[in-house]
């Protein structure tokens, strides 16, 4: 029987010690700034690509290559599932993962989700310093991140808050989150 997912929180919502799940493009700084912001707050900090990478066995840009994307996002949706068991913590997904209609309903209705927004352009000059990102994968960073943001940042913009990642130290990132909410 098919049961419609639990209505998502309001925008803008406060904090009331639910899971912190940190979306966005690649690069955006979701694993820095959520290590950091973790520590602030005290929580543990979760990042899902590491467990999926640990669950598989293998690294993400082997899952892609052996097994595609469809496998790879089933297999993080199922990760991030277990990873929103109502305990506090900071949790930072893949730039991918909120695209998926099931795993976003779920942060949505059972986390508190943070937009980490950055230009185009400070995320191309991030992502170039790491060759581990497969949608990359000789490509023009900057093109690519383009066509991702027209397709992804209306639904990161779905989140409970949007959050300036700006070509800035990645404290001024977790200062901002922690004035967001309320801390």
């Amino acid at each position: 029987m098919l049961q419609s997912p639990p209505a998502p929180r309001e925008r803008g919502a406060a904090w009331i010690g639910q899971p912190i799940v940190l979306v966005g493009l690649m690069g955006a700084g979701k694993s820095t700034v959520g290590r950091r912001l973790a520590t602030r707050l005290g929580l543990p900090f979760v990042d899902a690509d590491t467990e999926i990478e640990s669950a598989a066995g293998m690294s993400i840009s082997d899952i892609f290559a052996q097994f595609g994307e469809a496998y790879f996002r089933d297999g993080e949706r199922r990760v991030i599932q277990r990873l929103i068991d109502g305990r506090p913590k900071v949790i930072a997904t893949g730039g991918g993962a909120f695209v998926n209609d099931e795993t976003r309903a779920l942060i949505l209705s059972e986390a508190l989700a943070i937009w980490l927004d950055a230009p185009v352009e400070v995320l191309a000059e991030r992502v170039r310093r790491r060759d581990t990102r497969p949608l990359l994968r000789g490509r023009d960073p900057a093109a690519v991140l383009r066509d991702l943001a027209a397709v992804r940042n209306p639904l990161y913009a779905l989140a409970h808050l949007r959050v300036a990642s700006a070509n800035a130290p990645h404290e001024t990132t977790v200062r901002a989150i922690l004035e967001a909410l309320g801390r």
